[in-house]
Protein backbone atom coordinates (compact mmCIF):
# COMPACT_ATOMS: atom_id res chain seq x y z
CA UNK A 1 0.00 0.00 0.00
CA UNK A 2 1.46 3.35 -0.96
CA UNK A 3 1.96 6.04 1.68
CA UNK A 4 -0.73 8.35 0.30
CA UNK A 5 -3.39 5.66 0.36
CA UNK A 6 -2.28 4.66 3.86
CA UNK A 7 -2.79 8.24 5.12
CA UNK A 8 -6.23 8.53 3.55
CA UNK A 9 -7.31 5.07 4.75
CA UNK A 10 -6.20 5.83 8.31
CA UNK A 11 -7.93 9.24 8.44
CA UNK A 12 -11.10 7.72 6.99
CA UNK A 13 -10.98 4.95 9.62
CA UNK A 14 -10.61 7.53 12.40
CA UNK A 15 -13.70 9.34 11.08
CA UNK A 16 -15.64 6.06 11.06
CA UNK A 17 -14.58 5.40 14.66
CA UNK A 18 -15.63 8.94 15.64
CA UNK A 19 -19.11 8.37 14.18
CA UNK A 20 -19.40 4.90 15.78
CA UNK A 21 -18.46 6.33 19.19
CA UNK A 22 -21.08 9.08 18.86
CA UNK A 23 -23.65 6.51 17.75
CA UNK A 24 -22.88 4.31 20.76
CA UNK A 25 -23.29 7.25 23.14
CA UNK A 26 -26.61 8.32 21.63
CA UNK A 27 -27.98 4.77 21.61
CA UNK A 28 -27.04 4.46 25.29
CA UNK A 29 -28.92 7.69 26.10
CA UNK A 30 -31.97 6.49 24.15
CA UNK A 31 -31.96 3.17 26.02
CA UNK A 32 -31.62 4.94 29.38
CA UNK A 33 -34.49 7.30 28.58
CA UNK A 34 -36.71 4.41 27.47
CA UNK A 35 -35.90 2.46 30.63
CA UNK A 36 -36.59 5.52 32.79
CA UNK A 37 -39.91 6.13 31.06
CA UNK A 38 -40.94 2.50 31.56
CA UNK A 39 -39.89 2.37 35.19
CA UNK A 40 -41.41 5.73 36.07
CA UNK A 41 -44.50 5.03 38.13
CA UNK A 42 -47.22 7.43 39.12
CA UNK A 43 -46.22 9.00 42.37
CA UNK A 44 -48.39 10.83 44.85
CA UNK A 45 -46.83 14.09 43.68
CA UNK A 46 -48.55 14.14 40.28
CA UNK A 47 -46.98 17.37 38.99
CA UNK A 48 -43.51 16.17 39.86
CA UNK A 49 -44.19 12.92 37.99
CA UNK A 50 -45.42 14.76 34.89
CA UNK A 51 -42.42 17.10 34.93
CA UNK A 52 -40.07 14.12 35.15
CA UNK A 53 -41.78 12.38 32.22
CA UNK A 54 -41.69 15.57 30.14
CA UNK A 55 -37.98 15.99 30.85
CA UNK A 56 -37.33 12.39 29.82
CA UNK A 57 -39.32 12.84 26.62
CA UNK A 58 -37.35 16.00 25.77
CA UNK A 59 -34.12 14.11 26.39
CA UNK A 60 -35.38 11.34 24.10
CA UNK A 61 -36.23 13.83 21.33
CA UNK A 62 -32.80 15.43 21.66
CA UNK A 63 -31.14 12.01 21.34
CA UNK A 64 -33.36 11.22 18.35
CA UNK A 65 -32.19 14.42 16.62
CA UNK A 66 -28.59 13.49 17.34
CA UNK A 67 -29.25 10.08 15.82
CA UNK A 68 -30.47 11.76 12.61
CA UNK A 69 -27.28 13.87 12.50
CA UNK A 70 -25.13 10.76 12.94
CA UNK A 71 -26.97 9.06 10.08
CA UNK A 72 -26.15 12.08 7.89
CA UNK A 73 -22.46 11.73 8.82
CA UNK A 74 -22.59 8.04 7.91
CA UNK A 75 -24.11 8.92 4.52
CA UNK A 76 -21.33 11.43 3.83
CA UNK A 77 -18.65 8.89 4.74
CA UNK A 78 -20.32 6.30 2.49
CA UNK A 79 -19.77 8.66 -0.49
CA UNK A 80 -16.01 8.76 0.02
CA UNK A 81 -13.86 6.53 -2.18
CA UNK A 82 -10.48 6.44 -0.42
CA UNK A 83 -8.82 4.74 -3.39
CA UNK A 84 -9.31 7.85 -5.55
CA UNK A 85 -6.69 10.55 -5.72
CA UNK A 86 -7.77 14.12 -6.46
CA UNK A 87 -6.26 16.91 -8.54
CA UNK A 88 -8.86 19.39 -7.29
CA UNK A 89 -9.99 19.36 -3.67
CA UNK A 90 -13.29 17.60 -3.06
CA UNK A 91 -14.99 15.20 -0.68
CA UNK A 92 -12.41 12.65 0.48
CA UNK A 93 -9.36 14.78 -0.31
CA UNK A 94 -6.38 14.96 2.01
CA UNK A 95 -4.98 18.48 1.75
CA UNK A 96 -1.49 19.49 2.82
CA UNK A 97 -0.98 23.23 3.17
CA UNK A 98 1.84 25.48 4.29
CA UNK A 99 0.19 25.75 7.71
CA UNK A 100 -2.45 23.08 8.46
CA UNK A 101 -3.42 19.71 6.93
CA UNK A 102 -7.05 18.79 6.25
CA UNK A 103 -9.16 15.75 5.48
CA UNK A 104 -12.33 16.80 3.67
CA UNK A 105 -14.98 14.45 5.07
CA UNK A 106 -16.96 15.22 8.22
CA UNK A 107 -16.33 17.60 11.09
CA UNK A 108 -14.52 15.23 13.43
CA UNK A 109 -11.86 17.52 14.82
CA UNK A 110 -8.16 16.85 15.06
CA UNK A 111 -6.82 13.54 13.79
CA UNK A 112 -3.25 12.27 14.01
CA UNK A 113 -1.39 9.93 11.71
CA UNK A 114 2.31 9.17 12.26
CA UNK A 115 2.87 12.35 14.27
CA UNK A 116 1.17 14.51 11.62
CA UNK A 117 -1.93 16.48 12.56
CA UNK A 118 -4.92 16.70 10.26
CA UNK A 119 -8.25 18.41 10.77
CA UNK A 120 -11.26 16.44 9.58
CA UNK A 121 -13.61 19.08 8.24
CA UNK A 122 -16.90 19.12 6.40
CA UNK A 123 -16.96 20.42 2.86
CA UNK A 124 -19.81 22.67 4.08
CA UNK A 125 -17.71 24.32 6.81
CA UNK A 126 -16.36 27.81 6.02
CA UNK A 127 -12.80 26.53 5.46
CA UNK A 128 -14.14 23.51 3.57
CA UNK A 129 -16.04 25.78 1.18
CA UNK A 130 -12.90 27.84 0.63
CA UNK A 131 -10.85 24.74 -0.19
CA UNK A 132 -13.29 22.95 -2.52
CA UNK A 133 -12.11 22.98 -6.16
CA UNK A 134 -8.72 24.46 -5.28
CA UNK A 135 -5.55 22.65 -6.37
CA UNK A 136 -1.82 22.45 -5.67
CA UNK A 137 -0.17 25.87 -5.83
CA UNK A 138 -3.33 27.85 -5.04
CA UNK A 139 -3.16 30.41 -2.25
CA UNK A 140 -6.08 30.49 0.19
CA UNK A 141 -6.86 33.55 2.29
CA UNK A 142 -9.00 32.49 5.24
CA UNK A 143 -9.66 34.73 8.25
CA UNK A 144 -6.65 36.96 7.58
CA UNK A 145 -4.36 33.95 7.25
CA UNK A 146 -2.84 33.02 3.91
CA UNK A 147 -1.58 29.55 3.14
CA UNK A 148 -0.52 27.65 0.06
CA UNK A 149 -1.90 24.29 -1.00
CA UNK A 150 1.16 22.05 -1.28
CA UNK A 151 -0.34 18.61 -1.96
CA UNK A 152 -3.76 17.04 -2.59
CA UNK A 153 -4.39 13.31 -2.35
Amino acid sequence: MNAQLEIKKNLFQQCLEYVEARLGNVQKVIEEVQESLLSETKSTAGDKHETGRAMLQLEGEKAGNQLVEIQKLQEILAKIDISKSHEKIGLGSVVFTSSVNYFIAISAGELTFKDQKFYAISQLSPIGQMLISKQVGDIVDFRNQKFKIEQVI
